[in-house]
């Protein structure tokens, strides 16, 4: 390969590393979070502290919501707990806005799903940054640089692809270390990142996509196209006849039974939607998670009335369209394979945000000057945004870890501190790496970070210590395991920071990351 078309590539990986890898960073450290977003979600509410309504049955939600909610019998869902600890909630259109309640909600519905799980807060900014309206858009282009990194990366390294991925040569050189872990970690995910860019890219831009097609290419006709190739739910007008519903656990149990018919060898509901709720030709759709197979999201649709399979898309049964989608979903959000693909995933994550967090390091080693001890301006800034932006939000989500802790157990409601915290803790390490000198805030923020999280996963451990005792159940691994991981966590941000410290007292005076004293 010539060197133009080398120096072509790395131009193309520098730049679209770069003006994505701060949203890469937030996504990748938050995803790996949200690969255990069930244990996250018992973690806040274990068995022996239930969310409110936890108690309350799904056909007891049904007749509050249908008495309160008359106009939502035409079509409404059910999401269904994850535990015994968390409540079942509704969700249905009223006029041009969704609607959330649970049974005791139901004459004042929320406007956000989940707005006081930790969980959903996590998934949402792996998935729009946290941003509303634009957040999934934006993070849909940044899924397209990520991939043109990818691609101009791997042709850039491949010509000594076998001897970079085994040549981690350790020693006073840290930039060659650096440079190293950086192709080695890329090289041996790189399948893994091939996945998550073009599953992120295809989920996150879907509607733009749709839109534009609509418009430019399908005169107005994609959309009630896509509908019908896509939907699961029958087209069915209600007859006027009022009838008797089956209860919701026959129709779970139904649809479990049928679902093993068809292959798989679970099928855990976690959804049910209703059309036409207490008419004779009322349909109850039923979406379950089955393990061990890429098609992990199946749909079970019944006769609310009488419990009649009217269509299977699950296992054997699944359609093209059904089976391509759910395989997507599984192949990004690693739910395929039970707690080993889990872990394997969390570990990708975080290597995933290592890997973006190293690049930046890199173009900053690289550009500095040598035997200077005023480096460019550009060098400072781009080092002070990295520990900023980067440091920041790690620190952010371990301030709504604590955030959470303290508002459950003050009997409050989590969403909002949970936000003011993140996002508070994130700006306030952004300012504090612009006014620091740049080696100082970054051992004092992974420090901070190191102290926060530890603080939450061992202040809830002594909590739930009796409870550990007494009241193990088996959902008490869960919690177990989310404190261990912080503990965890900790301990690799505390080494960073000893490194970091170490690396500014006795490494190259001239480097950005030298201390002041020492520059």
């Amino acid at each position: 390969m010539k060197a133009s078309t080398i120096r072509t590539y790395q131009t193309v990986h520098t730049w679209t590393g770069l003006l994505a890898g701060f949203a890469l960073f937030v996504a990748f450290y938050a995803g790996a979070l949200t690969v255990f977003h069930n244990d996250i979600a018992t973690w806040q509410n274990p068995p022996w502290r239930s969310a409110a309504d936890a108690g309350v049955p799904v056909h007891t939600l049904i007749d509050r919501l249908t008495a309160t909610q008359p106009a939502a019998k035409d079509n409404f869902g059910i999401v269904l707990p994850t535990d015994a600890s968390h409540a079942a909630y509704a969700f249905w259109q009223d006029k041009d806005d969704e609607r959330f309640a649970s049974a005791s909600q139901l004459h004042a519905p929320r406007a956000e799903a989940g707005e006081n799980e930790l969980a959903d807060f996590i998934y949402a900014l792996h998935d729009s940054l946290g941003l509303p309206v634009i957040g999934l858009t934006l993070m849909g282009i940044v899924s397209v640089l990520y991939g043109l990194a990818l691609v101009s990366g791997f042709l850039m390294h491949l010509p000594q692809l076998v001897s970079s991925l085994f040549a981690i040569r350790a020693g006073r050189n840290l930039k060659r270390l650096w440079q190293d872990a950086h192709n080695a970690i890329g090289v041996i995910s790189l399948p893994f990142h091939i996945i998550f860019s073009i599953t992120g890219a295809l989920f996150c831009l879907l509607g733009l996509t749709l839109a534009t097609l609509n418009t430019v290419a399908f005169d107005g006709k994609l959309y009630s196209a896509f509908a019908q190739a896509t939907q699961t739910t029958p087209t069915i007008t209600a007859s006027g006849t009022p009838a008797v519903m089956l209860s919701p656990e026959v129709l779970l149990e139904r649809a479990r039974a049928t679902a093993l018919t068809l292959g798989v060898t679970t099928f855990e509901p976690d959804y049910m939607h209703f059309v036409h709720y207490g008419d004779y030709n009322a349909v109850a759709e039923v979406r379950g998670l089955s393990q061990h197979t890429l098609g992990t999201f199946g749909t079970i649709v019944l006769s609310a009335r009488d419990g009649r399979v009217l269509r299977t898309f699950a296992g054997d049964a699944y359609s093209l369209n059904g089976i391509s989608y759910a395989a997507l979903y599984g192949l990004h959000f690693g739910s395929f394979g039970g707690r080993t693909v889990q872990w394997l995933y969390f570990i990708l994550g975080l290597a995933g945000a290592f890997l973006f967090y190293s690049g930046n390091l890199l173009w900053i080693e690289s550009r500095r000057k040598r035997r200077h001890l005023d480096q460019p301006q550009r060098t400072r800034v781009m080092a002070r945004a990295t520990i900023g932006v980067f440091l920041g939000t790690c620190l952010g989500i371990s301030g709504a870890f604590a955030a959470t802790w303290i508002a459950v157990r003050l009997g409050a409601d989590a969403g909002l501190p949970q936000r003011i915290t993140c996002y508070g803790l994130f700006l306030a390490a952004c300012v504090y790496a612009c006014i620091r000198p740049i080696a100082k805030a970054t051992v004092e923020l992974l420090m901070a970070t190191a102290a926060l999280t530890i603080v939450v996963a061992v202040a809830d451990l002594i909590s739930n210590a009796g409870a550990f005792a007494q009241a193990w159940t088996p959902l008490t691994p869960s919690v177990l395991g989310v404190d261990l991981t912080g503990i965890a966590l900790s301990i690799v941000f505390a080494c960073f920071a000893r490194a970091t410290a170490r690396r500014a007292r006795t490494g190259n005076a001239h480097s950005v990351w030298a201390l002041p004293a020492a520059s």
